[in-house]
């Protein structure tokens, strides 16, 4: 028997390796971890909380300091997280949001806010002018059809929809309390916040959670339910950081402060989400107008945007996906020649590819932070499936007359696998990768939610603002690379494989 047609397994992995080069040689651009002399201020996924980043970021670059913006985190637990664990040093957040669900175990009130946040090493700005209560909405023309006026009306009414934001849904002062103190029977489904307004527009939805300074209320024309049970309290904004903040930082956030009324936060709000103009450009223009601060906001391109995200998503598929070859296909091959061990491999990577891809993501967040480190992390567990699955398989399905007649020429166990065994089942195992870069790159959209930048940023941005463009600047650039991975190791399989291997 002759092995012409074997492939040692040491250029297997270059040539794969040799794909991967672009994306392991990309850099990280606008979402890297600052450096440790700068400063980061993060903001959750709705435009009001953005805006106000951005400001925040304004004001302490106005007195010196290079201050990086990590927007479109997530939700208040979040962001709060973050912020005790350093990942970020400001964020903008609301009275009734820290009082009833963040610090609701310490039993803190208004009074004593600023004491409860100082045993956790945070310091709070006074309030910036404005209360952002929640509030619960229905279009005109329903609430005039069924004589809606207060929160309480809907109990009539138990075949209404409602919908609510996917944060208000499990807040201690959310549905569930809600509920409960209008004794309401309707089951709530969770949503995104910006899709609600369009659920309710189209139809879908008869009731959403508001929040009072949205600009969508005055342009849907919604009719915002009287409280009648004062149920919701008072959520005055304010900016939250870490108390060894520098003191130069902290007297610029501080230029802030009573400086916006609802009134302003919503024509600001509305000249983001209606106007489609850039928070960093909304904020920047307010600030040089109140305080002559002469902020600038950068404008990039479209082209240049999509270079930016384009190097972020590399070094995320690159490295995750890496990482998952160089381990997966020894755990494939372990699995496949190991009768105890092996089973035990098989469930724990079918295990770990069973959690939701955003699950495992925030899983990653509290001991690693926010940023690409924990994303690279999840991407490259949520990987390891399709190799090591491929792996074991094309081991298992090898035809035995072959590997009879390896044995028959006295090679030992390591020269037959890497001579023989790997070789034939080199096909199935490209398959493999093939599927976990489709898999990876997709999944991979995700990480913007946690700071890691990437297609899923504008993605985010574009559902939050409802601009279809900024939607298609993530997701084509991302069908696009999928193609060109898929095709480059389709190269890589041809180049490799003999003629033989490939029919």
């Amino acid at each position: 028997m002759t092995l012409a047609f074997s492939l040692p397994f040491s250029r297997l992995l270059s040539g794969i390796a040799l794909v991967l080069g672009l994306s392991l040689a990309a850099r990280p651009a606008a979402q890297a971890q600052p450096a440790d002399s700068s400063l980061t201020v993060g903001s959750k996924k709705f435009t009001e909380n953005v805006i106000l980043g951005w400001m925040a970021v304004d004001v302490m670059q106005a007195r010196g300091f290079e201050v990086a913006h990590r927007s479109q985190l997530g939700g208040s637990r979040f962001l709060w997280d973050a912020l005790v664990r350093g990942d970020i040093d400001v964020y903008p957040e609301y009275t009734g949001t820290l009082i009833q669900e963040i610090l609701a175990e310490s039993g803190g009130t208004r009074s004593t806010l600023a004491d409860t946040l100082a045993r956790y090493g945070v310091a709070m700005t006074e309030p910036l002018g404005f209360n952002n209560t929640y509030a619960i909405g229905v279009r005109a023309d329903l609430a005039d059809s069924l004589d809606l006026r207060t929160i309480g009306d809907l109990r009539r009414h138990p075949e209404l929809q409602l919908g609510f934001s996917n944060e208000f849904m499990d807040r201690s002062d959310g549905w569930p309390g809600l509920q409960d103190a209008y004794n309401l029977p309707q089951d709530a489904r969770g949503v995104d916040h910006d899709l609600g307004y369009r659920g309710l527009v189209n139809g879908s939805l008869d009731a959403i959670d508001l929040y009072s300074t949205d600009a969508e209320i005055e342009q849907y024309d919604i009719r915002v339910l009287e409280d009648n049970r004062d149920y919701f309290g008072t959520y005055e904004a304010i900016l939250l950081y870490r108390t060894d903040l520098p003191a130069a930082a902290e007297a610029g956030l501080q230029q802030l402060e009573g400086r916006f009324s609802e009134q302003t936060m919503q024509g600001l709000n509305a000249r983001a989400k209606i106007d489609q103009v850039d928070e960093p450009v909304v904020a920047a223009n307010y600030l040089n107008e109140a305080l002559n601060l002469e902020a600038t906001a950068e404008t990039p391109s479209r082209m240049e945007r999509v270079g930016v995200r384009t190097e972020e998503h590399l070094v995320l598929v690159g490295l995750s996906l890496g990482l998952a070859i160089l381990l997966g296909i020894p755990l494939g091959i372990l699995a496949a020649k190991s009768r105890i061990v092996g089973p035990g491999v098989l469930l724990v990577v079918g295990i770990i590819y069973t959690i939701p891809s955003l699950a495992l993501l925030a899983v990653m967040v509290p001991p690693l932070g926010v940023g690409q480190l924990p994303a690279v992390l999840a991407l490259f567990l949520y990987s390891l499936l399709p190799i090591v699955w491929n792996t074991y398989t094309g081991l298992n399905d090898l035809s035995r007359p072959l590997v009879e007649s390896a044995e028959a020429l006295g090679l030992s166990a390591a020269s037959k696998l890497v001579r023989v065994e790997i070789p034939l089942a080199a096909r199935s195992i490209l398959a493999g990768v093939k599927i976990a870069a489709v898999i990876n790159i997709g999944t991979a959209t995700l990480g913007a939610l946690i700071g890691a930048g990437g297609y899923g940023q504008p993605i985010l941005t574009g559902i939050r603002r409802a601009n279809l463009g900024l939607i298609l600047e993530g997701t084509v650039p991302a069908a696009v690379l999928t193609i060109l991975v898929l095709a480059l190791l389709e190269i890589l399989e041809r180049t490799l494989l003999p003629r033989s291997m490939r029919t």
